[in-house]
């Protein structure tokens, strides 16, 4: 009789023993998908789901949301994270920013509602809006909660900011998963187009778009290969002076990066700060007044630049009529394709800033975001 209790033991703690270790191998992850240059999220493959971490930008070590990807909805996944099923149907998208992902992965027709569609560029998103296929969910930072809920889509994708948002937690309680994409957080340009792959995930079209990602990163790094070549390294100032206050991009901004990676000098590079560098008017004139081009100015022409500020003529990219905009796809709704769709495509805003500081390099560029004021 011992010995046969002793036996049905054995057996017991070996089957629990196997049951364990199966269980501990179906949460252990399986790989790791490659994210070379953004730092706000991660993809991991589980056996039978995967793993998409959004990492706090605002508190480092902590998650800022995690999503379980499933293609069952009865499949079991941990309890820190929200279920959704893949791949998605439909999506609400919040801002224009995440547009040009979807575009590229082939998903527009997936859009059925969008915040401020008046600030929208793309044409496909505009020809469904216009045919009543895509919904208005109102302001992005105040989200239309019951057409939300209406509408009933599959996610909502929108940017997440360091407070809290109640709408989107209304929505998240309907049911309706929120998916944050944070890519605008990003300190770099390639950085920020990564985020293709964290989008990808949810339609499962990682190959795809990792195969888009590593075109652009090729092409953007041609160019600035090139730019490093160049004999010369224009000075540049940027922004405008909006006020009496003058928005200069930071040592540690995307904006520093461009300039740098085109073959540029700013008088910022080395400066340690992320975001913008609030700066009076004098301080901008004493370190900028003598640059060689001016970009990312907000105006239209010289004359209305001059009109805004009589300081504004004391500039030499003023004098010499070197000052750009990034309005080429401007629409008189607002609509500017450079909040759109540069965020995806680095290479491109690469191009335009060399054919700008070195148009020796690449003679038959032609501009896709930046124009001359005239």
């Amino acid at each position: 009789m011992q010995k046969t209790v002793l036996f049905l033991f054995g057996i017991i703690f070996f089957v629990s023993c196997g049951n364990k270790n199966s269980q501990q191998s179906t949460n252990q992850s399986i790989s790791q998908s490659a994210v070379e240059y953004a730092q706000g999220f991660a993809i991991h493959d589980f056996e039978k789901y995967k793993e998409v971490s959004v990492f706090n930008p605002w508190k480092k070590g902590e998650i800022y949301a995690k999503y379980f990807l499933v293609n069952d909805e009865n499949t079991e996944v941990p309890v820190d994270g929200v279920k959704i099923k893949i791949p998605l149907q439909t999506i609400a998208v919040a801002s224009v920013t995440h547009l040009e992902f979807l575009s590229l992965l082939g998903e527009i027709e997936s859009i059925t509602g969008i915040c401020t569609p008046k600030l929208v560029y793309n044409k496909a998103v505009q020809r469904n809006f216009s045919e009543g296929k895509i919904t208005d969910l109102g302001d992005p930072f105040s989200i239309n909660v019951e057409k939300t809920m209406v509408l009933r889509p599959n996610a909502l994708l929108m940017s997440g900011f360091n407070q809290s948002d109640a709408n989107a937690q209304r929505v998240q309680q309907a049911g309706i998963p929120v998916i944050y994409n944070n890519e605008w957080m990003e300190t770099s340009l390639l950085g920020r187009a990564e985020w293709i792959k964290f989008v990808s995930a949810f339609y499962e079209k990682e190959e795809i778009g990792d195969s888009i990602f590593k075109e652009i990163v090729a092409r953007y790094n041609e160019m600035k290969i090139k730019a490093s070549n160049a004999d010369n390294r224009p000075r540049i100032m940027a922004g405008s002076n909006f006020r009496g206050t003058w928005y200069m991009p930071a040592g540690r901004s995307f904006m520093n990066e461009l300039f740098q990676d085109a073959g540029g000098q700013y008088f910022y590079q080395n400066d340690t700060t992320s975001g913008s560098l609030p700066l009076n008017v004098e301080t901008v004139l004493k370190n900028f007044s003598n640059t060689d081009v001016w970009l990312n100015c907000n105006f239209s022409t010289i004359e209305d630049l001059v009109k805004s500020d009589s300081k504004h003529a004391l500039f030499r990219p003023v004098k010499e009529n070197r000052v750009y905009n990034f309005n080429k796809r401007f629409l008189p709704t607002t609509a500017n394709d450079y909040w759109e769709s540069a965020v995806a495509r680095p290479d491109l805003l690469l191009g335009d800033v060399i054919a700008i500081l070195h148009p020796e390099i690449l003679p038959e560029w032609e501009f896709v975001y930046a124009a001359p004021l005239k």
